[in-house]
């Protein structure tokens, strides 16, 4: 649908929303902010274009899922929007399409009408959707209703204008290739489903894919191999799918947790073998294949089993400078702000305020001079 054409729905789609109490009348319309000095190239040396810089809803979930009549603080899609707006985000990516029942549109917006309403007041806030942490069949084979819900979904994608979807959990959670090869298969399948709609199908991992694939040496009783050859989980998923069907996004504090985690394996003849992984590495060798990153800091810490403390992005020992360096294609990759614990029992400002942090800190992104 072209946006001329679209926007010319919006007032019907306004309309026909769910009714829901609002304290008061709607705010004005804003205008998409400007961007400011942070937003220029500077003869090239910004990391991440000011269109570039997205986040993903997760992280403000307290706020989108906040009682507007019991807070003054924003609350919902449509009054979440406008801040992010406002603190100069232009993308973000959704984690589903369910807000406080209270909000404008209703507590679930995951319908036809639901996202002509979303895309309606993203259009009014300036911002693009680009992607969604959303529903993957969890059948193979397909069930007719899942097949029927994952193309529901991919409507609902185009509808919001994506040009991703995808899912936030591992392709299968097994550690032997021939689990893979199966999870490769469903992918490649729903993969060609969503291209031929338009919409890129990716994939979203936390540490234990970047582990080790158990793929020879001896059997376990189950007659399962129980040493690796030093190839990663993922890094064999990148090659069994289809690099025109099937894509990733890398969560790139889950990927420096790996990084600490899996860095010796058992090789298939019994010795002990050192092999670090390296998270820009990997995007350097299958650069399309990664259109969109987590953007998510942390402090080093030894003691925790992980590596690191999840922090406000900017704020923490991750050198991402070097990281958007080393993956270059700025115009390519689109990283979304993300911070799972920015929600606060005690503060409920606290997740918006880490967001503008967030932003703040990846415009102020600039490569090296030499």
């Amino acid at each position: 649908m072209g946006r001329r054409r679209f926007l010319s729905t919006c007032t019907a789609a306004a309309t026909a929303a769910i009714a829901a109490p609002v304290v008061g009348a709607p705010p004005a319309l804003a205008a998409p902010a400007q961007n400011d000095s942070r937003g220029h190239d500077h003869g090239g040396d910004v990391l991440v274009p000011a269109n570039r810089r997205g986040i993903i809803l997760y992280t403000v979930r307290d706020a989108t899922g906040r009682d507007p009549l019991a807070s003054d603080l924003p609350s919902g899609f449509r009054e979440v929007f406008k801040e992010l707006s406002r603190y100069g985000y232009r993308q973000v990516e959704f984690a589903g399409y369910r807000q406080h029942a209270n909000a404008p549109g209703g507590a679930d917006l995951e319908s036809v009408q639901g996202a002509r309403q979303l895309r309606c007041w993203l259009e009014d806030y300036g911002l693009r959707a680009q992607g969604n942490h959303g529903f993957i069949p969890p059948s193979w084979p397909l069930t007719t209703a899942d097949l029927d819900t994952f193309k529901k979904h991919l409507e609902i994608a185009n509808i919001l204008g994506m040009a991703h979807m995808g899912t936030g959990g591992d392709p299968t959670g097994s550690s032997y290739r021939a689990d893979w090869d199966v999870a490769a298969d469903k992918w490649n399948t729903l993969g060609e489903i969503a291209r031929r709609e338009g919409i890129k199908l990716y994939t979203h991992n936390h540490d234990a894919a970047y582990g080790f694939l158990l793929d020879g040496g001896p059997l376990d009783e189950q007659g399962r191999p129980t040493r690796s050859s030093g190839i990663r989980k993922l890094e064999y998923f990148l090659k069994v799918t289809d690099p025109k069907a099937v894509w990733l996004e890398m969560d790139i504090f889950w990927a420096h947790v790996a990084q600490y985690k899996f860095h010796t394996y058992t090789a298939h003849d019994g010795t002990q073998r050192e092999n670090v992984f390296d998270p820009a590495a990997l995007v350097a060798r299958h650069n399309k294949r990664y259109p969109l990153f987590h953007a998510k800091d942390g402090t080093v810490n030894t003691s925790n089993g992980m590596g690191y403390d999840m922090v406000p992005f900017g704020t923490g020992d991750i050198d991402y400078r070097t990281f958007f360096t080393r993956v270059g294609h700025r115009t390519y990759h689109n990283p979304m702000v993300e911070q799972d614990n920015a929600p606060s029992s005690t503060d409920a400002g606290q997740s918006l305020r880490f967001a503008k942090t967030g932003y703040d800190n990846m415009a102020a992104l600039r490569k090296r001079r030499r």
